[in-house]
């Protein structure tokens, strides 16, 4: 009987190493996932910043002006924002802050409110409702357009008493800001902080007052607006935050915070670039406070935006060893370019792209696992 041997040629041996080869590589390649992969946690806190007037020309020299990384730099995930308002190709800060805050277009002026003037919730009332902590910190009066627009709901954004009535609704936990005259110093007589204090606020005048309150708070540390940066509030808005978030963050279900830089927009419209450097670079400071609460507590998402550009700001020359730029500014009002978002922690690459500026309502509450507005 004739044995008949296996033929061995160079083409069927290459297809026996190839077929060994796939399935060693495919074996360790699914084992390595399985015990690899990280589970996806939970967003449980959110902390919105808004560089109010804030562009990428406005990010980018202060970047190259600073003697530090920027924590901004440290974020993985960027995109851009289109800030158009309802009725107006370059919006208002309060159009703006209604589109972040409330998910809709309306018209320059208004605040809570959509172009019919109907009132629409905002993400610090639906977090609210939903048992969130919710808190608004804001170098403005807290009055102001863009801080109102997460708590108040007026066709006029300059309906500066009646908006700070709208604080004592009980949407918001902490509010940190300028703007004590509109509560306290008032055409009807009235003193609000009266009415806060009942409902177990403390009331804070000044950083020291802020470092001492317990629990639920109402900072107003300006009688309008606070001061500069660059006049002796530097190193404020950290702590106004830091604070901000220690009480915020002892809620089991979770906090949403809003923390405006306002002044941005201040240089912008001056045309004075030291001016926006020293309130950007202000502001990625604070940004750092919120990093480190975020890197701890591991369950924190960080947004960083911007309402509108102002100034039209163009870096025309300049030289980074000495710190020096040249700038151009083609107006000392609004323009109507796209800003910038940046993102850290979980949830944090769903904002990379180019969105409209409504978008960032309805990724909150999808985060936060809340169903409704």
């Amino acid at each position: 009987m004739k044995i008949l041997k296996p033929v061995c040629t160079k083409k069927n041996s290459l297809q026996i190493v190839t077929l060994i080869l796939v399935l060693i590589l495919t074996g360790c390649s699914w084992r390595k996932i399985s015990e690899t992969q990280i589970p996806v946690k939970k967003t449980r806190n959110i902390i919105l910043f808004i560089g109010d007037g804030m562009g990428l020309a406005h990010l980018n020299a202060s970047i190259d002006v600073s003697n530090r990384t920027f924590f901004l730099e440290r974020f993985p995930y960027s995109g851009f924002s289109k800030t158009y308002s309802y009725d107006n190709y370059i919006t208002d800060s309060a159009a703006g802050g209604t589109a972040i805050a409330c998910g809709i277009k309306t018209r320059n002026g208004m605040i809570g409110m959509r172009p019919d003037s109907t009132i629409i919730s905002s993400i610090v009332e639906i977090a609210h409702k939903h048992n969130l902590a919710t808190g608004v910190v804001c170098t403005s009066a807290v009055t102001d357009a863009t801080p109102a627009s997460f708590v108040a709901h007026y066709s006029s954004r300059y309906n500066y008493e009646d908006i700070a009535k709208d604080f004592l609704r009980g949407t918001l936990d902490v509010f940190i800001g300028g703007g004590e005259d509109h509560f306290r110093r008032r055409q009807d007589g009235a003193d609000l902080t009266n009415t806060l204090k009942e409902r177990g606020f403390s009331v804070a005048y000044s950083i020291d007052d802020l470092r001492k309150s317990p629990g639920q708070l109402a900072g107003l540390l300006a009688k309008q607006d606070m001061p500069l940066a660059s006049e002796g509030r530097a190193g404020m808005l950290e702590e106004m935050t830091k604070k901000a978030i220690e009480i915020l963050s002892r809620d089991k279900d979770g906090f949403f915070l809003m923390v405006e830089s306002s002044m941005i927009d201040g240089g912008g419209h001056a045309n004075d670039i030291k001016y926006v450097v020293s309130e950007v670079i202000d502001m990625d400071k604070t940004i750092g406070v919120a990093k480190k609460f975020a890197d701890q507590n591991g369950e924190t998402l960080i947004v960083v935006t911007a309402d509108h550009e102002t100034g039209g700001l163009t870096i025309t020359g300049g030289n980074l060893k000495s710190k020096h730029l040249e700038v151009k500014f083609s107006t000392s009002d609004h323009t109507a370019v796209m800003v910038p978002i940046f993102s850290y922690g979980p949830g944090a690459e769903r904002f990379s792209g180019i969105h409209d500026n409504t978008f960032f309502l309805d990724e909150f509450l999808d985060l936060l696992k809340i169903k409704s507005k």
